[in-house]
């Protein structure tokens, strides 16, 4: 079987879940603790919730991260209790690839481990491959395959203690443990996704990055002209601003954030950028020190838990795509506009799954929600909530609130929110152990990424703009200093 008949193939066979896209546990058994009722069984104007902060990160899978789920005995336990026996999570961390040599390798934890002796940053190995041409390879030869950029690095894994504020919020709220990146490719064709429901066509990240560069209709214009008010903070990478200068209005340093959350002054939706560049990054790309962007995420949640806005709030906290680190589940095939045949070009083929968190007082407890997601689930949640989108399915034929067929297909992410009951306690949920930021990886420790034919696997080409894309009316945010921050 040549490579394109294995993709189609397999592709096909991954999509035909999107068909029946039950599965996800009933939240009917009785808990008191646990919100009751089904949300999108509730009209949008009815809706307890009202505000909405979505945070996505980089460059991080699953299994990777929460494949420790999949058999933490008490974690399960607790979900038996609540949701019946069959309560599970489709997390694995016991698999193996073969490597270069051809010999079996097994998934290993990452800490504690000499063989990788900063597993915080993964210096001394290259940044696992994560493009369109590193994805299809992964998916049909294995993660350890020729061309995918990886060594054994990209198939170590994180435990409960190496994350313990994801841990905590896996066991407070609900994890989807099939939200796919809505792309097999990197970062910013990912992220357009997330405000566009499409990447333009566009399959690599952009070399190099201008200002108004994306010319596709967004989430933002949609929301703004029904006049409900969005805002997008970042920290050094004002990526909206790459749609042009009509978002002015809504874009601010992540300063403002803090501050509105304070004032009880946030939008309706939120959109939070973490920091892309530098020693303290927090974006948990690899070189990153991954426990700073853990602790990113505690601060932006505490604020929006310590504001006006949480008793009606919901949090989502998603990653843009898999970055290159393994994963069990084979992604499904999915409606697009620029879906072909040929699996090797098509937009439809997304990627592998991503570490994807819903918090919230209408938050079921210690749940996994196994519907299959991608990015334009949260814009579905969006459209259903403020645009006038029917809860689930196509809508119809005059419908104006989508942006392409992948949000007008895609499953809406609030599915196993509750409407009444809600909960909002968060008790213990912001205490972490002290640590000190690793160093940064001397340049001696960061191998040159195999490069695939297309060469445009390089996860660093896009930051080589990035001082002339932060303008002065685009500061960098300083309301932190990541150093305290890190307690160090």
């Amino acid at each position: 079987m040549n490579r394109r008949d294995f993709l189609r193939l397999s592709a096909v066979a991954a999509g035909s879940a999107v068909v029946h896209p039950q599965g996800m546990l009933s939240l009917a058994k009785r808990d008191d603790s646990n919100p009751q009722g089904s949300l999108l069984e509730t009209a949008s104007s009815d809706s307890p919730i009202d505000t909405v902060v979505v945070v996505m990160l980089e460059n991080r899978s699953v299994d990777h991260y929460l494949g420790w789920l999949g058999t933490d005995e008490r974690y399960r336990e607790r979900g038996r209790r609540r949701y019946g026996r069959r309560f599970h999570v489709d997390g694995r961390v016991d698999v193996s690839y073969l490597n270069l040599e051809g010999h079996e390798v097994t998934a290993a934890p990452l800490v504690s481990n000499p063989k990788f002796p900063n597993p915080w940053r993964g210096c001394g190995h290259p940044v696992p491959g994560h493009g369109w041409f590193a994805g299809r390879e992964q998916l049909t030869k294995g993660f350890l395959a020729p061309r995918t950029g990886n060594d054994e690095y990209a198939i170590g894994y994180y435990r409960g203690e190496d994350l313990p504020f994801y841990a905590k919020l896996a066991n407070r709220f609900t994890i989807c443990d099939h939200h796919f990146a809505s792309l097999m490719g990197p970062t910013f064709p990912n992220r357009q996704y997330l405000h566009s429901a499409q990447s333009g066509g566009e399959r690599d990240d952009p070399i190099p990055i201008r200002s108004a560069q994306w010319n596709t209709e967004t989430i933002e214009d949609r929301l703004l002209e029904k006049h409900v008010s969005v805002g997008y903070f970042y920290v050094d990478l004002p990526i909206l601003l790459l749609w042009g200068e009509r978002f002015k209005r809504v874009i601010a340093p992540v300063d403002t954030f803090f501050e509105r959350c304070d004032e009880g002054r946030l939008p309706r939706v939120s959109f939070i950028d973490p920091g892309f560049g530098g020693d303290l990054r927090t974006d948990e790309h690899s070189y990153g020190d991954i426990r700073l962007g853990q602790r990113f995420v505690r601060e932006i949640f505490k604020a929006f838990v310590n504001s006006k806005h949480w008793k009606s709030g919901l949090f989502i906290l998603t990653y843009d795509e898999w970055g290159g680190f393994f994963d069990h589940v084979r992604p499904p095939l999915l409606p697009d506009d620029r879906a072909v045949p040929d699996i090797e070009f098509s937009f439809g083929l997304a990627g592998f799954r991503v570490p994807s968190f819903i918090a919230s007082p209408y938050a079921a407890r210690n749940f996994a929600d196994h519907r299959i997601y991608d990015h334009t689930s949260i814009l579905r949640f969006l459209e259903w909530r403020f645009l006038g989108a029917p809860a689930e399915g196509p809508g119809g034929k005059k419908a104006r609130w989508f942006l392409t067929k992948r949000d007008r297909s895609a499953l809406n992410i609030g599915a196993s929110l509750g409407n009444s009951n809600p909960n909002p306690d968060v008790e213990g949920l912001f205490e972490l152990p002290h640590f000190s930021s690793t160093p940064a990886c001397a340049p001696e420790n960061v191998p040159h990424p195999v490069q695939p034919p297309d060469g445009h696997d390089n996860p660093f080409q896009f930051h080589e703009s990035l001082e002339e894309l932060l303008l002065s009316d685009y500061p960098k945010a300083r309301h932190r200093s990541w150093e305290e921050l890190a307690g160090v």
